[in-house]
């Protein structure tokens, strides 16, 4: 019994090492359907792909957060803008 419990410790901590590292940051699951002037946009970042549906996150001057669909035009631009500024 206690090798069991032990066993299952150890999975328990392994996979929450595991979590971390492939958890998704943020998921949108209700989207932003009007524009948002590009002057207003901090950053733009990608959902996670483990995210069940596709999309940018649009963080805005006045701390705000807006999910806006992946295939929008505007937000690709952005994040392209954003991306291009910020090289890895």
């Amino acid at each position: 019994m206690k090798a069991t419990v032990g066993l299952l410790l150890l999975l328990l901590t392994v996979y929450s090492e595991a979590l971390d590292e492939t958890a998704p940051g943020e998921c949108c699951f209700h989207f932003f359907t009007e524009r948002i002037p590009l002057k207003n946009i901090v950053s733009v970042t990608k959902t996670h792909s483990g995210c069940l549906e596709k999309a940018f996150v649009i963080h805005t001057a006045r701390g705000k957060r807006f999910c806006v669909g992946h295939s929008v035009t505007w937000a690709q631009n952005a994040f392209n803008k954003e991306t291009s500024s910020h090289p890895e």
